[in-house]
C-alpha cells in the first residue's frame, strides 16, 4: 500500500495529530477505570469523545450510543476498551462507518481485527494506551 506507515510510533502519532473525533467503545461512567479516565484525558486535551456504551445515556457530557452503527455522524477514530474477542466485530463496524483508524487499548491483542482494519485501509494500533501515547508525543 503506497504511503503506508509501518512504524507503530509513527502511526500512533499520525492518528493523534490528524484526527479529533474519537468513538470510545466500552467507555465507562466509573471514574478511576481506564475506560473513563483515558477518554476524559483525551477530551481535556481537545478531542471530541463519543461514548459507545449500551447501558449509558451519556458519559463525559456526551450522548452515548449503543453501537458504532448507531452514531448518526462520521467518526474518525474508534478506540476500543472491550475484551479482545469482541475486537473483530468492532473492526467490521469501524469499516462499515468509514472510520479512518482503529485503536485497541493497552492489553488488547487481536490479529483478526488488525487484518480487517488494515485490509480496509484503516490505520491500526494495538496494545497501546491512547492517553500514554498522547502524553509521550505531545
Amino acid at each position: 500500500m503506497e504511503g503506508r506507515i509501518d512504524n507503530v510510533d509513527e502511526i500512533a502519532k499520525d492518528i493523534l495529530s490528524r484526527f479529533r473525533l474519537i468513538a470510545v467503545v466500552g467507555c465507562s461512567r466509573n471514574e478511576g477505570k481506564p475506560s473513563h479516565d483515558v477518554p476524559e484525558y483525551l477530551q481535556n486535551a481537545g478531542y471530541r469523545i463519543i461514548p459507545v456504551n449500551p447501558s449509558a445515556d451519556s458519559i463525559l457530557g456526551e450522548k452515548s450510543y449503543k453501537t458504532l452503527l448507531d452514531i448518526p455522524f462520521s467518526i474518525e477514530v474508534v478506540d476500543v476498551f472491550r475484551p479482545a474477542p469482541e475486537a473483530p466485530e468492532i473492526a467490521r463496524q469501524a469499516v462499515k462507518i468509514k472510520a479512518k483508524a482503529l485503536w485497541l487499548q493497552e492489553g488488547i491483542f487481536n490479529e483478526e481485527a488488525k487484518k480487517i482494519a488494515e485490509d480496509n485501509g484503516l490505520l491500526f494500533v494495538m496494545d497501546r494506551c491512547m492517553m500514554k501515547e498522547h502524553y509521550r508525543f505531545f
